[in-house]
């Protein structure tokens, strides 16, 4: 097999394959709902402040490598989480201390978004927090990956287990 035959074929299998897994994420849902749910060891005003500030995000999330903390608006808190290359603009779009929180990707044009919903309730001394995402995977790709290699929870399963360290 000459080197160019052996070329073209690596290029038809990596197109094949490409077209397999969108293929097979144009046959998924583009939307989807996951929950994860941890017991903390602080209290719920302790565990929402510490998820209410963005602003120090950085100190403790190790995914990220900066927030950019944005002026609000329509009294709406806004930010941008910074991880590699990626910036993901953010806000808050409901507030109430210290049981719930929601916040959504503010940025239509990113191939995924959705919200977190951050339920927490007083429990044996701590707190259960309960995080809830509604998510859009818009790029069949995307979504093949998400449903078959990285797993819908993965980052809700990560942020838990950061935020136990942090309020312990």
């Amino acid at each position: 097999m000459t080197i160019l035959r052996a070329g073209l074929l690596v290029l038809a299998t990596l197109a094949l394959f490409a077209a397999l897994v969108a293929g097979v994420g144009t046959l998924l849902p583009r939307e989807h709902v996951e929950t994860r749910s941890a017991a903390l060891p602080a209290g719920p005003d302790a565990v929402f402040a510490t998820i209410a500030d963005v602003g120090s995000y950085a100190a403790w999330r190790t995914s990220l490598s900066a927030v950019e903390v944005q002026p609000p608006i329509d009294g709406r808190a806004r930010w941008i989480e910074v991880s590699g290359g990626d910036r993901i603009a953010m806000e808050q779009v409901e507030r109430r201390p210290p049981s719930r929180l929601v916040t959504r990707i503010a940025d239509p044009d990113l191939p995924f978004g959705g919200t977190w919903t951050f339920e927490l309730a007083p429990e044996a001394g701590g707190t259960r927090l309960t995080i809830t995402e509604r998510g859009e995977i818009r790029n069949p790709i995307f979504r093949t990956m998400s449903r078959f290699v990285f797993g819908y929870g993965a980052t809700m399963e990560t942020f838990l287990a950061e935020l136990r360290a942090r309020v312990q």
